[in-house]
């Protein structure tokens, strides 16, 4: 399996974050998007919440620009 992301420039919210976080593994992935979604969005990690980040992710790189 190749690289793998999640793209903050597709939740829109009041902040406009431009964060876009990649890994080699989904579980990496999701920890660290979790950890940026509770530190910097102030989401709650929880069982849910991870579900609903895995499903947000893609693979490949992100790119430069969101539609």
């Amino acid at each position: 399996m190749g690289r793998r992301y999640i793209d903050c420039r597709e939740f829109p919210s009041e902040m406009k974050c431009t964060i876009a976080i990649s890994a080699d593994t989904e579980e990496e992935l999701v920890d660290a998007a979790v950890l940026h979604a509770v530190t910097v969005h102030g989401h709650d990690d929880t069982p849910a919440f991870r579900a609903e980040i895995r499903h947000a992710i893609h693979d490949g790189m992100p790119p430069l620009k969101v539609a």
